[in-house]
Protein backbone atom coordinates (compact mmCIF):
# COMPACT_ATOMS: atom_id res chain seq x y z
CA UNK A 1 0.00 0.00 0.00
CA UNK A 2 1.75 3.50 -1.01
CA UNK A 3 0.30 6.86 -0.94
CA UNK A 4 0.60 9.74 -3.57
CA UNK A 5 -0.66 13.59 -3.48
CA UNK A 6 -2.89 15.11 -6.21
CA UNK A 7 -4.04 18.02 -7.35
CA UNK A 8 -7.36 18.30 -9.14
CA UNK A 9 -6.56 21.64 -10.77
CA UNK A 10 -8.29 24.85 -11.22
CA UNK A 11 -9.63 24.29 -14.78
CA UNK A 12 -10.84 20.64 -13.69
CA UNK A 13 -12.90 22.05 -10.75
CA UNK A 14 -14.31 25.00 -12.93
CA UNK A 15 -15.37 22.63 -15.66
CA UNK A 16 -17.10 20.34 -12.98
CA UNK A 17 -14.85 17.50 -13.08
CA UNK A 18 -13.77 16.24 -9.94
CA UNK A 19 -16.39 13.48 -9.60
CA UNK A 20 -14.83 12.35 -12.83
CA UNK A 21 -11.88 12.52 -11.64
CA UNK A 22 -12.24 10.74 -8.54
CA UNK A 23 -14.46 8.19 -9.76
CA UNK A 24 -11.50 7.05 -11.95
CA UNK A 25 -8.98 7.27 -9.07
CA UNK A 26 -11.76 5.36 -7.12
CA UNK A 27 -12.13 2.54 -10.25
CA UNK A 28 -8.61 1.88 -10.18
CA UNK A 29 -8.65 0.46 -6.76
CA UNK A 30 -7.62 3.47 -5.05
CA UNK A 31 -8.47 5.36 -2.28
CA UNK A 32 -9.16 8.79 -1.39
CA UNK A 33 -7.51 9.34 2.44
CA UNK A 34 -7.87 12.97 2.93
CA UNK A 35 -9.44 15.67 0.60
CA UNK A 36 -9.55 19.41 0.59
CA UNK A 37 -11.34 22.07 -1.58
CA UNK A 38 -8.90 25.48 -1.40
CA UNK A 39 -7.12 28.20 -3.15
CA UNK A 40 -4.05 28.98 -2.48
CA UNK A 41 -1.93 32.12 -2.93
CA UNK A 42 1.60 32.31 -4.58
CA UNK A 43 3.50 32.05 -1.55
CA UNK A 44 1.90 28.54 -1.22
CA UNK A 45 2.29 27.81 -4.73
CA UNK A 46 6.28 28.90 -4.29
CA UNK A 47 6.56 26.07 -1.93
CA UNK A 48 4.79 23.52 -3.83
CA UNK A 49 6.91 24.19 -7.15
CA UNK A 50 10.32 24.71 -5.59
CA UNK A 51 12.20 23.34 -8.06
CA UNK A 52 10.85 25.30 -11.15
CA UNK A 53 10.23 28.57 -9.34
CA UNK A 54 13.35 30.12 -11.59
CA UNK A 55 12.21 28.86 -14.57
CA UNK A 56 10.52 30.70 -17.11
CA UNK A 57 7.86 28.80 -17.46
CA UNK A 58 6.58 29.08 -13.64
CA UNK A 59 4.97 32.92 -13.87
CA UNK A 60 2.11 31.96 -16.23
CA UNK A 61 1.97 28.54 -14.06
CA UNK A 62 1.87 29.76 -11.09
CA UNK A 63 -1.02 32.43 -12.08
CA UNK A 64 -3.03 29.50 -13.32
CA UNK A 65 -3.08 27.37 -10.24
CA UNK A 66 -3.77 30.42 -7.45
CA UNK A 67 -6.65 31.84 -10.37
CA UNK A 68 -9.48 29.68 -8.31
CA UNK A 69 -10.37 26.98 -6.28
CA UNK A 70 -8.54 23.31 -6.51
CA UNK A 71 -8.97 20.04 -4.62
CA UNK A 72 -5.83 18.65 -2.75
CA UNK A 73 -6.42 14.83 -2.05
CA UNK A 74 -3.97 12.15 -0.86
CA UNK A 75 -4.77 8.67 -2.59
CA UNK A 76 -3.72 5.50 -1.38
CA UNK A 77 -3.69 1.63 -2.77
CA UNK A 78 -1.36 -0.77 -4.67
CA UNK A 79 1.48 0.96 -6.57
CA UNK A 80 -0.12 4.68 -5.71
CA UNK A 81 2.13 6.73 -6.95
CA UNK A 82 2.57 4.61 -10.99
CA UNK A 83 -1.81 4.06 -10.83
CA UNK A 84 -2.35 7.76 -10.56
CA UNK A 85 0.01 8.61 -13.17
CA UNK A 86 -0.62 5.91 -16.08
CA UNK A 87 -4.45 7.28 -15.16
CA UNK A 88 -3.71 11.00 -15.45
CA UNK A 89 -1.88 10.25 -18.42
CA UNK A 90 0.96 12.58 -20.18
CA UNK A 91 1.24 16.12 -19.08
CA UNK A 92 0.89 16.84 -22.79
CA UNK A 93 -2.80 16.51 -23.33
CA UNK A 94 -1.66 16.14 -27.20
CA UNK A 95 0.55 13.05 -26.02
CA UNK A 96 -1.59 11.65 -23.52
CA UNK A 97 -3.10 7.83 -24.20
CA UNK A 98 -7.01 8.00 -25.10
CA UNK A 99 -8.43 7.63 -21.98
CA UNK A 100 -6.77 9.00 -19.84
CA UNK A 101 -7.55 12.16 -17.92
CA UNK A 102 -5.47 14.56 -19.71
CA UNK A 103 -6.62 13.22 -23.31
CA UNK A 104 -10.47 13.72 -22.20
CA UNK A 105 -10.18 16.64 -20.31
CA UNK A 106 -6.74 18.68 -20.66
CA UNK A 107 -6.57 21.58 -22.66
CA UNK A 108 -2.99 22.43 -22.81
CA UNK A 109 0.65 21.40 -20.76
CA UNK A 110 -0.13 23.63 -18.03
CA UNK A 111 -4.45 23.45 -18.17
CA UNK A 112 -3.97 19.51 -18.03
CA UNK A 113 -6.35 19.30 -15.32
CA UNK A 114 -4.22 17.15 -12.41
CA UNK A 115 -1.08 16.76 -11.26
CA UNK A 116 0.10 13.77 -9.30
CA UNK A 117 3.59 13.42 -7.47
CA UNK A 118 6.41 11.73 -9.67
CA UNK A 119 7.52 9.20 -6.67
CA UNK A 120 7.80 8.03 -3.37
CA UNK A 121 9.96 11.20 -1.99
CA UNK A 122 7.72 13.55 -3.71
CA UNK A 123 5.02 12.34 -2.88
CA UNK A 124 5.76 12.21 1.00
CA UNK A 125 7.09 16.21 0.47
CA UNK A 126 3.80 17.15 -0.94
CA UNK A 127 1.70 15.27 1.68
CA UNK A 128 3.46 16.95 4.14
CA UNK A 129 3.05 20.18 2.70
CA UNK A 130 -0.39 20.11 1.95
CA UNK A 131 -1.59 17.91 4.97
CA UNK A 132 0.62 19.16 7.63
CA UNK A 133 0.51 16.28 10.51
CA UNK A 134 -0.88 13.72 8.13
CA UNK A 135 0.67 10.36 8.27
CA UNK A 136 3.14 10.14 4.94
Amino acid sequence: MTKTFVIIKPDAVAGGLIGDILARYERAGLRVEAMDLRTIDGAFADRHYAEHVERDFYPPLREFMTAGPLVAAVVAGEDAIAKVRELNGATDPAAAEPGTIRADHGASVRENCVHGSDGDDSAAREIALWFPGSPG
